[in-house]
């Protein structure tokens, strides 16, 4: 290793880079040091929130299957919905907490009807579902989209 010299003259003297035991540079070691620190800042951040995505798909009941679904009493689906990863349920335009199927039987009716409610409430009754089917007169029977959706019946 050469030997390094102060000259009186010079304001500032050459300095050897400091080493520690092994020969690791203190410089290199700080670097190694914050590019780890930045790597696992950066896949902290990835590793976040991720955004729900869907599961299932249920798709709207064809025209041409409708008759047939109601002789098989099975549902029909009258809007597109999708479960998500989240556990949350999803229209085109809304997102709902909860998957209700509520079935009872109307006045004089031969047999249950079911109905497939995506809502952000638990506690819809038969009634308030079939009011809101469409046959109540009154629009304040009627679900505000955001609160609930009825997406299918049987």
């Amino acid at each position: 290793m050469s030997k390094l010299t102060w000259n009186p003259g010079t304001l500032l003297a050459p300095v050897p880079p400091r080493r520690l035991k092994g020969g690791v540079g203190v410089k290199r070691l700080v670097f190694l040091f914050l590019a780890v620190v930045c790597l696992f800042g950066l896949s902290g951040c990835s590793q976040g929130k991720t955004e729900p995505y869907i599961v299932n798909t249920f798709e709207k009941t064809p025209d041409e299957l409708v008759e047939e679904s109601v002789e098989n009493s099975k549902v029909i689906v009258t809007t597109a919905y999708y479960e998500m990863s989240d556990g949350t349920w999803k229209t085109d335009s809304h997102t709902y907490q909860y998957k209700l199927e509520i079935t009872g039987r109307l006045r004089n009716a031969a047999q249950d009807s079911t109905y497939v409610i995506l809502s952000n409430t638990d506690d819809i009754t038969f009634e308030q579902a079939w009011k809101a089917s469409g046959l109540s007169s009154n629009m304040d029977d009627y679900f505000k989209a955001e609160d609930a959706v009825i997406v299918g019946r049987a």
